[in-house]
């Protein structure tokens, strides 16, 4: 039988993993012994000896506050073989407008397909105006799911995985990873504050959710898990409810309609899927119904059909990151300036972009005669990706 735990496939998933790891000691240690390592993690999938090791847990804040839990890099290898395997096929019956953990699908491109619709819909009513002179206005139907990443239950999934996958040594990798305990079967190292995870809801922690249920923020297969998941309720949106304008950013969905009475109705069937077929719930204070013309709030950006602008919590974030820059080196200071206008630039942001780069010259090197060429901008940003 021929086996995808082979050398080549795992050295490729390790160029894969090393690409935004590679300056980190636990890559460093894995590389010091790279054939190795390799050869030991063949010999271990092969004989299905392999099991993950230990994680690090941690505590972020911002945007809001979450648990991560980061595997060890070997463990992030063999996700990456996993992931390079089971992608193919399921790239094949995603929708279109699943927008995230994906191949030139992240947030700016979900933000401009969501303004497109955003245009199609305005076209829509223009038309109506022309023909009959009513004036409707236009509406968003916005919803996500409560605790997503700790309530996915790991069953469900498994079983999503068995319907497109019959290749058992894949499957038995797939339980492997999916039914590891990372909270409990090996106990993390822990590097926040008790004080932080103190700051988790029980929901929304690994350490105190039932078992059989989460998967851990940080490691690639738990994003590709997602979209496993979630592409059920895509399905049942394109298929069944037939939402014409329809996009999904991880557990933040969105469908855009002339009817807000069809809007209701399609709120309703959605919350009665999400519970019914996912084992999960949409969360009570983040779903609503609101004209487009307010602005939709989607992937840090406020879109519009005619403009965009940036979400004021980012704009508060990179002010507030730009002060505490002050007092560290150069070098962060630029690669902090550099991630924030890589996501400026893509909105309406002229005047914001001027005083930033302004007020902090010195993480930028912008000429006063390229100040906000949008060219210049991207070149600088690019630039940064060797530092």
């Amino acid at each position: 039988m021929k086996t995808w735990f082979t050398f080549e496939n795992l050295y490729n998933a390790y160029l894969d993993c090393k690409k935004r790891k590679a300056n980190t000691l636990n890559h460093l240690q894995f590389y010091k012994d790279l054939e190795i390592n390799l050869f030991a993690l063949e010999k271990e999938l092969v004989s299905r000896t392999y099991r993950p090791g230990r994680s690090i847990a941690f505590v972020v804040e911002k945007p809001k506050v979450r648990e991560i839990f980061a595997a060890d890099f070997r463990d992030r290898v063999v996700h990456h073989l996993l992931y390079n395997y089971l992608s193919p096929y399921f790239e094949r019956i995603f929708i279109h407008d699943s927008w995230a953990c994906r191949k030139d699908k992240g947030t700016h491109q979900a933000m401009f397909r969501l303004k497109k619709f955003a245009q199609a819909l305005e076209r829509e009513r223009e038309r109506e105006r022309e023909r009959d002179g009513a004036l409707r206005q236009n509406y968003y139907l916005k919803m996500d799911i409560k605790s997503f990443f700790t309530s996915i239950d790991q069953e469900i999934l498994y079983s999503l995985i068995t319907k497109k996958i019959k290749n058992e040594e894949i499957l038995w990798l797939t339980r492997t990873i999916i039914f590891h305990d990372c909270a409990h079967d090996i106990p993390p190292k822990i590097q926040s504050r008790p004080s932080l995870f103190d700051k988790l809801p029980r929901e929304k922690s690994l350490f105190t959710v039932r078992r059989g249920k989460g998967l851990p923020i940080g490691n690639l297969t738990s994003q590709f898990f997602a979209n496993v998941y979630m592409n059920e309720l895509d399905q049942f949106v394109k298929h069944k409810l037939k939402a014409k304008y329809y996009l999904r950013y991880v557990d933040d969905f969105i469908i855009l309609d002339r009817d807000r009475e069809k809007l209701e109705y399609f709120r309703s069937e959605l919350t009665k899927f999400v519970e019914e077929k996912l084992a999960m719930t949409v969360h009570p204070e983040k779903q609503f119904i609101r004209p487009v013309s307010s602005g939709i709030d989607f992937v840090g950006y406020v879109v519009r059909p005619d403009y965009v602008l940036i979400r004021k919590r980012v704009v508060g974030d990179w002010k507030i990151k730009m002060e505490a820059m002050t007092k560290l080196s150069r070098k962060k200071g630029k690669q902090v300036m550099a991630s924030y206008l890589a996501h400026a630039i893509w909105a309406n942001s002229y005047w914001l972009r001027r005083e930033m780069i302004e007020k902090y010259p010195r993480y930028t090197h912008v000429g006063k005669g390229s100040l906000m060429d949008d060219r210049y901008l991207i070149k600088f940003l690019n630039s940064l990706e060797t530092i």
